[in-house]
């Protein structure tokens, strides 16, 4: 396993991260349990968790995730090698369905604290290693949203007010490093001004979606991130799935989140199916598996600091990791860049 100092702190990250979103709900916690122990047994050290997982969102297992992944902390006894993540929700509004949380969160000092207090709880640990905000408090572009967003009149609580909220926690020892994720290239730098000017928390980490069918970071926010040594946490690499090739010729596998859970509709437009079937003749033509090649993809980006990987079966999860490990020749990338230029930006 690749390991990748996270930005400008001493925190080392397995290329391969493991996230967490579908136990408790497409997963037991034995499930989880079992992932754990492989994924650490491969050499995978981080764990990435929110407040609200798993997902979708419901009243009924808001934070079973962090419970799950607390109680094997806790029966492993294997924090102090484990790089653990979570999230603070965002505003909550229609577009997150988290407004069951805290009766409806803002990004403001009194949430934070609570937030980060239930999660330490929840987690069974007395620190964070990063803490992120899940998604801005302003309207703006996330969560696959097109077109221009941004409207002043609802900026809500200043980046400067979540900042300050987030250093306290910092100096108290709470959460040792910070982290923003589905923010804009607007959002990053304003982090950064910030946190210099009034001599803050720096950013370690942006987590946003990046895959095959979802380059628009690499537009901006990868010069950014390089620069100003803010490491990507890459959310979807497979793109819910979709890149694993389980639902190309309008193929809906039994027990698949696109077949239980029809909101996520991000990746499923014609576009995205037509690009993820040239994907996947790039793949065949050089024997490997779509997944392999989408996966290896991401990992091999300068701008990544790990791959955020999801499964909810032992045999994805081993496919997964072991993508890491996979070359991808140069006439490949020829291949993969001619069908970006066929299928530009089929998702976002």
């Amino acid at each position: 396993m690749q390991y990748k100092k996270l930005g400008k702190s001493s925190l080392e990250v397995s290329v391969i991260g493991l996230g967490t979103m579908t136990w408790g709900e497409q997963n037991s916690e034995q499930d989880a349990f079992e992932q754990m122990d492989y994924a650490f047994s491969q050499g995978v050290n981080l764990l990435d968790a929110a407040e609200m997982y798993p997902v979708p969102p419901r009243p009924e297992t808001a934070g079973r995730t962090e419970t799950y992944i607390g109680n094997w902390l806790a029966d492993r006894d294997c924090r102090s090698d484990i790089v653990l993540a979570t999230k603070v929700v965002g505003r909550s509004d229609s577009l997150s369905g988290a407004g069951h949380i805290r009766g409806g969160s803002r990004l403001n000092r009194d949430h934070i604290r609570r937030a980060v207090e239930g999660s330490l709880q929840r987690l069974r640990t007395d620190s964070l290693d990063l803490y992120q905000i899940h998604w801005p408090e302003r309207a703006t572009n996330f969560f696959g949203q097109r077109g221009y967003r941004h409207n002043p009149a609802e900026d809500g609580i200043a980046i400067a007010d979540t900042l300050e909220a987030l250093g306290e926690l910092v100096a108290e020892g709470i959460i040792k490093h910070i982290g923003i994720s589905n923010e804009t290239s607007w959002g990053l730098m304003e982090y950064i001004r910030v946190s210099e000017q009034r001599d803050l928390p720096r950013l370690i980490s942006v987590q946003n979606p990046y895959s095959l069918l979802t380059r628009q970071y690499e537009v901006g926010l990868a010069e950014m991130g390089l620069r100003e040594s803010v490491g990507l946490l890459a959310y979807s690499p497979l793109a819910f799935g979709v890149l694993s090739g389980k639902y190309l010729n309008n193929q809906l596998p039994n027990g698949s989140r696109l077949a239980l859970f029809k909101r996520f509709s991000r990746y499923t437009s014609q576009l995205s199916a037509a690009a993820t079937g040239a994907y996947a003749e790039v793949a065949a033509k050089y024997q490997m598996t779509l997944t392999q090649m989408a996966l290896a993809f991401v990992c091999r980006q300068p701008f990544v600091g790990s791959c955020l990987i999801g499964a909810t079966s032992m045999p994805q999860l081993v496919e997964n990791i072991a993508s890491h490990s996979c070359e991808l020749a140069p006439e490949l990338l020829s291949d993969i860049e001619e069908v970006a230029s066929q299928h530009p930006d089929p998702a976002a």
